[in-house]
């Protein structure tokens, strides 16, 4: 199930053993309104207790958004395949900020960067700490 309209038409052949899990790289935000849905639509549902749940997604999402607020582009390092990583820079252009998601720091366009006051960088859950420090790199040379 990828969003709450899907709930409505979703068929479980028996209700009372129903379980759900939910994908590890997606935030508690992005869950909440399916798992309510399903709740309401399937009351005996059992699933992860709340101190079951990793939060680290929903902090690095969190930490994303702030960050936006303070800069003028946001560069996501990252797999373009990474649906966390994809997710990190969608939610800095939902702040308003230009932002890319890029695999290392010879995907960086000198045009991005240039006139920017603040530029941050953060990182998908997967992405090496060593592609991270070659895109602070590039960022010190292009000044």
């Amino acid at each position: 199930v990828e969003d709450v309209e899907q709930v409505a038409t979703l068929q479980i052949n028996q209700p009372e053993n129903f379980a759900y899990t939910t994908q590890t790289t997606l935030s508690v935000d992005d869950t909440r309104g399916i798992i309510d849905a399903l709740r309401e639509r399937f009351p005996a549902m059992q699933g992860p207790k709340n101190d079951d749940i990793c939060y680290a997604t929903q902090n690095r999402q969190d930490a994303v958004r702030d960050l936006a607020k303070r800069c003028d582009l946001v560069l996501v390092v990252g797999s373009p395949n990474s649906s966390n990583s994809n997710r990190l820079s969608e939610l800095a252009r939902r702040e308003g900020v230009e932002s890319y998601l890029i695999d290392g720091a010879h995907e960086i366009d000198p045009a991005w960067v240039a006139g920017k006051q603040h530029i941050g960088v953060t990182a998908g859950a997967s992405a090496p700490q060593v592609l991270v420090d070659g895109v602070l790199a590039r960022l010190a040379e292009l000044g």
